[in-house]
């Protein structure tokens, strides 16, 4: 892979990474409840799920999404109905819960599990790496690792945006310190939850 297809590839994989798609909004709200280490380390959910769709999409199986309108719905209509039930969670929560009370309740495999599932849900994302990796691979050149190699630096990537959205829940926490900020934006963030599940619903697969 040359550094041409790079200078190109990282700037724009990473305006993806940072779009401020379901999974990045749940890192702000964890880290706003849980703490910044917490809501990174539940990032690895998300990661495994992105490694899960990077792999179909290498093999080709993603090819499936495309024919078959109603796996497509089942998978969209799942992922919905979860990003659902987190915005209610997050909208009926103790505003007064935080720091290690809160985490002691929720583990870390309960934030990972969250991630996993929220990006597992979203059919387009699958279909976004048989969009856009296919288009940096050099089709002269062995497919399979140029696939590898493209995944791996997006998954890096990604790890960045984990890690600056948890950064700016962590400071979201400090700037609504009292009682009623803390629940106003929890209500935020499930309004915005609820609103990523309304534009999965009518998502197309374009």
């Amino acid at each position: 892979m040359d550094l041409s297809t790079l200078a190109v590839f990282i700037p724009a994989c990473f305006a993806l990474n940072m779009a401020p798609g379901p999974n990045n909004l749940l890192s702000i709200s964890n880290a706003s409840r849980y703490g910044f280490i917490s809501a990174c380390s539940g990032g690895i959910g998300r990661l495994l799920a992105f490694a899960i769709m990077i792999a179909l999409a290498a093999v080709g199986l993603t090819a499936v999404l495309h024919t078959s309108e109603l796996l497509f719905h089942g998978i969209k209509l799942v992922g919905a109905a979860y990003l659902f039930y987190l915005a209610v969670q997050l909208w009926r929560a103790a505003a007064e819960a935080e720091g290690e009370t809160v985490v002691a309740s929720k583990g870390l495999g309960a934030l990972a599990r969250q991630e996993f599932l929220v990006a597992i849900g979203n059919p387009k994302a699958i279909l976004l790496f048989t969009a856009f990796l296919p288009q940096f691979v050099d089709q002269s050149g062995v497919v399979s690792t140029q696939f590898a190699q493209l995944g791996a630096m997006f998954l890096a990537l990604e790890c960045i945006a984990i890690a600056l959205y948890c950064w700016m829940g962590v400071h979201a926490r400090r700037l609504f310190a009292k009682p009623s900020g803390k629940r106003l934006f929890n209500r935020l963030c499930a309004g915005l939850l609820a609103s990523a599940a309304s534009f999965l619903l009518v998502a197309r697969r374009g």
